[in-house]
C-alpha cells in the first residue's frame, strides 16, 4: 500500500495506547484499556474494552472523555471493578458483566488509587489517602468559602514532588470496602504510608509500608502479612530496598516478589524472590540474571501502562518481564532458580496476562513501526499473534522509518547499542544532516518500542542517532551503573563515539549539520556536549540540568540524587562544579535553544534561567522557550498542543540552523 503523507506533530491524535490486559477467570475473555488524546479537548481519555478470545474480537465497553485504569474481574467473572475521574477525583465504579451502567461505589475524599477483589468476591480493598490534618483532627483545617491565604509551613526535606507541587502533607491508606452493605471500614491508618500489595486469601493480606520515622532518608519498605480476624501483623524478610508485586502461588505456598535493592542506589537491578510462606526463607530466583527484571524504555506513546513484575503459571513455574539488551520481553522462570525467553523478538511488552491451563499470554506490545497493539502469544511454540488493528490506520496512511541496529566499540572496549535511522524518503546521492537524540534518566533505555518523535524528526529530513551509553538498563549491573560518579565523561565518549561511527560508515551524513538534543539527564548530556566539542552546529536542551550545586537544593530528588548520582555534596562543591555544564559555558560556540517547563520540580526551571542569562552575557547565540502548565513529563504525558508546540520549536530551531 502506497503511503500518502510523512509523520507530522499532530498524529499524537491519530495514535492509541493500550494497556493493562486482564483475562476473565474462565480465561475465555479479557479487559485491556484504550487511551486517545482528544485534539478539540486538548485532553488524555481512555475507556474499558472487552476481548473475546474465541473470536478474537473487541467491543467498546465504556464511553466518555475520562479517564479509565484499574480493571478487575470479579472471581465469579460476573462483575467488574474500575477507577475513573469521571467524578474528577479517581472513584470506584462497579459493573455487570452482562450489560448496564457503571455504579459508583466509593465516594472518597482523596480519591482511591487501587482496588482489589478479595478471594471470596465480598469485599474489595482500597488505596486511599489521608490529610496530616485529617489524622490529627485539626478542626482549623476545615475549608471555608473565603478562607484567607495561609503560609506553608515546611518540617521536611521531601515537601514536594514533580507533577504535583509543594505536597500538602498525606498518607496512603488502606480500606475495605463490604460489597454486601458498601460499607467502608479503615484497616491501616497512620504517619506513614500503608500500600496494599495482595490478598493471600480471605483473611489475610500483604502490605507495605515506610514506617521509620526519619522520612527524608527512607528509602526501604517492611512488608507485613496482616490477618482480618486476629488483626495482627507478621513481618517478612525482605533486603533493603523496595519490594512490590506480591502475588501468592495458587496452592498458597509461596509469594512471589519483585525488589529493587539499594547496593548501586537507583541503578540497582530489579529482582524476582521468592517468600516461603510456612518457612519464612526468602531467595532471590533472578540472581543469574544479568538483566532487570520490568521496562525500562524510554517512550513517547503509551499511555497508563501497568506491567506486572511476575504472574504465576503454576504452583513452581511463572513469566515476569525483563529489560534485556533494548528489548522488554517475557521470561519463563521456575521455583528452582530456571530461567530462559519465552519470546525471541525484538519488541517493547508493556503489559501481559497469562491463561496457563491454554499455555498463552495477552500481551500489549509496541514495535518500532507499531505504536501499540494487543497480541496472543502461544507460550510452546512462542508463536505471536496480533489481535487488535486499532493503530492499522495510520501505519497504513504515513512512511514510516524503520530503525537499524547498531552497535559499536567504546572507551574501555565497551560495546555500546543504539539505532540509526535514515531520513523519510531517503534519496541516493544526497547530503543529509543528523540529530543525535540522548535519553533521560540516566538509567533508561531506548528500546525496540515506537517512538513518534524520532519519526517526526526523520520525516522533516533529518538522520536520527539515539544509543544507550553506559548508564542505561538492559546491558548488565555493571554497564548501568558505570555512570554514577563519572558524568560527562565514559557517558560522553559512548555518544560520540557512537557519532563518529556513523560518519565512517554512511558518507551521506553531512558532518558539517550535525545537531544533538535531549531531556533531562539528556539535556545535562546536551549542555556538556556543546560545552566540550564544536563538533555540532545546533543543540536543543530540554529539561537540563545546568548546575548540580543549585540542584541539590531545588529539585524534588536533588538531596540525594547528587549523594546517589555524582557521588558529592555541598562538602565537596568543587566535584559538583566540575561536573556542572554551566562551569564550561565560556567554551559553549554552538547555537543552543533552551526548553523548560514553569512546573517542573524534577529539574526546577532555574536550571534553564541559569544556563540562559550565562550565554546571553556573552552574546552566545540562544533562545529560551518557557513552557506553561508543564511538569518534566510534557513530552510524554504533558498538555497535546504543548506537546506539539515542543515538537516544532525543537525542529525550527535544527532547520534554522542545518538546513
Amino acid at each position: 500500500m502506497s503511503k500518502t503523507r510523512l509523520v507530522e506533530a499532530q498524529d499524537i491524535f491519530h495514535i492509541s495506547s493500550l494497556t493493562d490486559p486482564r483475562y476473565s477467570p474462565d480465561r475465555s475473555e479479557a479487559l485491556f484499556v484504550k487511551t486517545e488524546i482528544d485534539e478539540k479537548d486538548n485532553k488524555y481519555f481512555s475507556n474499558l474494552y472487552h476481548y473475546d478470545v474465541n473470536t478474537k474480537q473487541t467491543t467498546q465497553w465504556t464511553f466518555g472523555k475520562d479517564r479509565v485504569s484499574n480493571p478487575r474481574w470479579s472471581p465469579d467473572g460476573n462483575s467488574i471493578i474500575f477507577l475513573s475521574n469521571r467524578d474528577e477525583k479517581n472513584q470506584l465504579y462497579l459493573m455487570s458483566r452482562h450489560g448496564g451502567e457503571a455504579k459508583q461505589i466509593t465516594d472518597e475524599e482523596h480519591g482511591v488509587s487501587r482496588a482489589e477483589f478479595s478471594p471470596d468476591g465480598t469485599r474489595i480493598a482500597l488505596q486511599t489517602s489521608i490529610k496530616l490534618s485529617e489524622l490529627e483532627a485539626d478542626s482549623s483545617d476545615e475549608e471555608e468559602k473565603d478562607q484567607l491565604p495561609k503560609p506553608t509551613v515546611i518540617n521536611r526535606m521531601k515537601y514536594k514532588a514533580d507533577g504535583a507541587g509543594v505536597l500538602e502533607e498525606k498518607f496512603q491508606q488502606i480500606k475495605l470496602l463490604d460489597l454486601n452493605n458498601e460499607e467502608v471500614e479503615v484497616i491501616k491508618q497512620g504517619k506513614q504510608n500503608y500500600a496494599f500489595q495482595t490478598w493471600i486469601n480471605d483473611q489475610q493480606f500483604v502490605y507495605s509500608t515506610d514506617e521509620e520515622e526519619n522520612q527524608d532518608f527512607n528509602f526501604n519498605h517492611e512488608v507485613y502479612i496482616y490477618h482480618l480476624k486476629s488483626q495482627s501483623d507478621l513481618k517478612l524478610f525482605t533486603e533493603e530496598g523496595y519490594a512490590s508485586g506480591f502475588t501468592p502461588s495458587p496452592n498458597g505456598e509461596h509469594l512471589l516478589f519483585a525488589h529493587m535493592g539499594r547496593t548501586y542506589k537507583n541503578a540497582t537491578h530489579m529482582e524476582v524472590y521468592a517468600y516461603h510462606l510456612s518457612s519464612g526463607v526468602t531467595a532471590c530466583l533472578t540472581e543469574g540474571l544479568d538483566a532487570p527484571v520490568g521496562d525500562f524504555v524510554v517512550a513517547d506513546t503509551q499511555q497508563q501502562p501497568v506491567l506486572r513484575p511476575v504472574i504465576w503459571a503454576s504452583n513452581e513455574e511463572f513469566y515476569l518481564p525483563v529489560s534485556n539488551h533494548g528489548n522488554v520481553v517475557l521470561y519463563y522462570g521456575h521455583i528452582d532458580g530456571s530461567l530462559y525467553p519465552a519470546i525471541n523478538e525484538d519488541l517493547h511488552v508493556y503489559g501481559f496476562d497469562l491463561d496457563a491451563k491454554e499455555q498463552k499470554a495477552l500481551l500489549t506490545i509496541s514495535k518500532p513501526t507499531n505504536p501499540s497493539e494487543l497480541y496472543e502469544l502461544e507460550i510452546t511454540t512462542g508463536k505471536l499473534e496480533q489481535v487488535t488493528r486499532f493503530n492499522e490506520s495510520f501505519i497504513n496512511e504515513v512512511e514510516l522509518v524503520e530503525p537499524e541496529a547498531i552497535s559499536y566499540s567504546s572507551k574501555d572496549d565497551w560495546s555500546v547499542h543504539g539505532w540509526f535511522m535514515k531520513p523519510a524518503n531517503f534519496k541516493e546521492g544526497t547530503q543529509y544532516p543528523m540529530v543525535v537524540n540522548i535519553h533521560g534518566g540516566p538509567h533508561a533505555f531506548y528500546g525496540n518500542t515506537f517512538f513518534h518523535e524520532m519519526q517526526y524528526l526523520a520525516a522533516n529530513g533529518y538522520a536520527v542517532l539515539y544509543v544507550n551509553p553506559r548508564g542505561s538498563h538492559s546491558y548488565g549491573q555493571e554497564f548501568v551503573d558505570a555512570v554514577r560518579g563519572d558524568y560527562g565523561h565514559g557517558d560522553y565518549e559512548d555518544i560520540m563515539n557512537g557519532v563518529d561511527y556513523i560518519l565512517k560508515r554512511y558518507d551521506w551524513v553531512d558532518e558539517d549539520r550535525l545537531g544533538v538534543t535531549g531531556g533531562s539527564y539528556g539535556g545535562f548530556m546536551t549542555n556538556w556536549i556543546v560545552g566540550h566539542t564544536n563538533k555540532f552546529k545546533a543543540a536543543v536542551t530540554q529539561r537540563s540540568i545546568s548546575n548540580w550545586i543549585s540542584f541539590r537544593g531545588v529539585s524534588d530528588i536533588g538531596y540525594y540524587f547528587n549523594d546517589w548520582q555524582i557521588q558529592a555534596d555541598l562538602s565537596d562543591v568543587e566535584k559538583l562544579w566540575k561536573h556542572s555544564p554551566i562551569a564550561y559555558v565560556d567554551q559553549i560556540e554552538t547555537p543552543l535553544k533552551i526548553i523548560h517547563n514553569e512546573l517542573d520540580f524534577r529539574c526546577p526551571i532555574e536550571q534553564a534561567e541559569q544556563l540562559y542569562i550565562a550565554l546571553k552575557y556573552q552574546e552566545k547565540a540562544t533562545e529560551f522557550v518557557r513552557f506553561p502548565e508543564s511538569d518534566h513529563n510534557l513530552s510524554r504525558t504533558g498538555k497535546p498542543n504543548l506537546r506539539i508546540e515542543r515538537l516544532n520549536h525543537i525542529i525550527g530551531w535544527f532547520n534554522q540552523y542545518l538546513s
